[in-house]
C-alpha cells in the first residue's frame, strides 16, 4: 500500500470521526456554545471554556480546521504522487471541494441561529443540505483511498446495468441519510417518553412539518436496505473471488445498521445509540462505494468476459 493511499485512509478515518463529533454538537444542544459567531468563538479565537457547550463546538471547529489542512494536504499530494488522469486526482479533488462546501453549510447553521431548539423550515433544510454533503465528502474520501492504488481506474463502458443498479443503491441511501437527520433533528427537538406518545405528536393535525417527515426514516431506510441486498447479492452472483468480500462487508454492516436503528428507536434514541447508528450508515455508505469500486475496476475484465459483458448480472 503506497503511503499516499495509507493518507486517504486515515483522511476518510478523521472525517468520520468529525460527523460523529458534530452530531454530539446536536444532541447535547452544543450548536451555540460560541454563540453566533463564526469563525471566532464567542468574539475571540481562543474563547474562554468554561461551559461545557462552549468546550465542544470551539473542539469542533478547532477539529474543522485541521480537517481542511488535512484535505488540502490530500489534493496537493494526490497531485504530486499520481499521474495525470488518476482517478484518484479527481475524487481526491472533489473531497477536497465537498469539505469546503461542508464548512460554509456550517457555517450557515450557525449565523443563521439553527442550532439548539431553532425549529424552522430553514433548519431542517440546512440540515439535509449538510448530511448530503457530508455524505459526498466521506464517499469521495472512501473512493480516493479505494483507488489510489489502481492506475486502470474505473471501467463503465459496457457495464449500464452495473451503473443504474450503483445509483439506484446511491441515490436510496442518500434519501435514507436526509431523512435520518430530519429524524434525528425531531429526537432532539421534540423527545418523547414513550412510542405511542411519539407517535401521537407526529399524527396530531398541529404537528409540524419536521415531526412528520420523522415518520418517512423508517421507510426510507428499509426501501434503501432492500436495494443494498439486491446489489450485494448479485455481487455475489458473479463468482468473482474479488467481489465476494466486499459484498459480504457490506451486507455485514447493513445488517447491523438495522439492528441499531431498531434498537435506537426501541430506546427513544438516546445519545449514545444516534452516534452509533450514524457511524454505522457512514460505514454502510463506504462499504456501497467499495464494492462498487472493486466492481467497477479495471482489473474486472476477465469477470465481465465470464459473465458475458456485466460485472453483476440481474438478481
Amino acid at each position: 500500500m503506497s503511503r499516499f493511499r495509507q493518507f486517504a485512509f486515515w483522511f476518510l478515518g478523521f472525517n468520520v470521526a468529525m460527523v460523529l463529533w458534530g452530531a454530539l454538537v446536536r444532541v447535547t444542544g452544543s450548536g451555540a456554545g460560541c454563540g453566533s459567531h463564526w469563525p471566532l468563538c464567542n468574539g475571540e479565537v481562543v474563547p474562554g471554556l468554561a461551559a461545557v457547550a462552549t468546550r465542544i463546538e470551539f473542539t469542533h471547529r478547532v477539529l474543522s480546521g485541521i480537517d481542511l489542512v488535512l484535505g488540502v494536504l490530500l489534493v496537493v499530494w494526490a497531485f504530486r504522487a499520481l499521474p495525470p488522469g488518476h482517478v484518484a486526482r479527481k475524487t481526491s479533488t472533489a473531497a477536497g471541494v465537498f469539505l469546503l462546501l461542508e464548512a460554509l453549510a456550517g457555517a450557515a447553521l450557525v449565523l443563521f441561529g439553527w442550532v439548539v431548539k431553532d425549529a424552522s423550515p430553514g433548519r431542517g433544510g440546512a440540515v439535509v443540505v449538510h448530511l448530503v454533503i457530508t455524505f459526498l465528502l466521506i464517499g469521495a474520501a472512501a473512493l480516493t483511498a479505494a483507488l489510489a492504488d489502481r492506475p486502470a481506474g474505473l471501467v463503465l463502458r459496457g457495464r449500464g446495468p452495473l451503473v443504474a443498479a450503483l445509483s439506484l443503491g446511491v441515490g436510496t441511501l442518500l434519501v435514507a441519510g436526509a431523512t435520518g437527520a430530519i429524524a434525528a433533528l425531531g429526537n432532539t427537538l421534540y423527545p418523547a417518553a414513550s412510542h405511542a406518545a411519539g407517535l401521537a405528536q407526529e399524527l396530531s393535525e398541529q404537528a409540524p412539518l419536521l415531526l412528520r417527515l420523522r415518520l418517512v426514516h423508517p421507510f426510507a431506510s428499509l426501501a434503501a436496505a432492500l436495494v443494498l441486498v439486491v446489489f450485494a447479492r448479485a455481487a455475489l452472483q458473479t463468482g468473482d473471488d474479488r467481489l465476494r468480500a466486499p459484498a459480504l462487508r457490506l451486507l455485514l454492516v447493513l445488517g447491523l445498521q438495522v439492528v441499531a436503528g431498531t434498537l435506537s428507536w426501541w430506546l427513544h434514541a438516546p445519545i449514545f445509540m444516534q452516534l452509533v447508528h450514524l457511524l454505522l450508515a457512514d460505514l454502510v455508505w463506504i462499504a456501497l462505494l467499495w464494492l462498487a469500486a472493486d466492481a467497477l475496476s479495471g482489473t474486472h475484465e476477465a469477470a465481465m468476459q465470464r459473465s458475458g459483458g456485466a460485472v453483476l448480472p440481474s438478481p
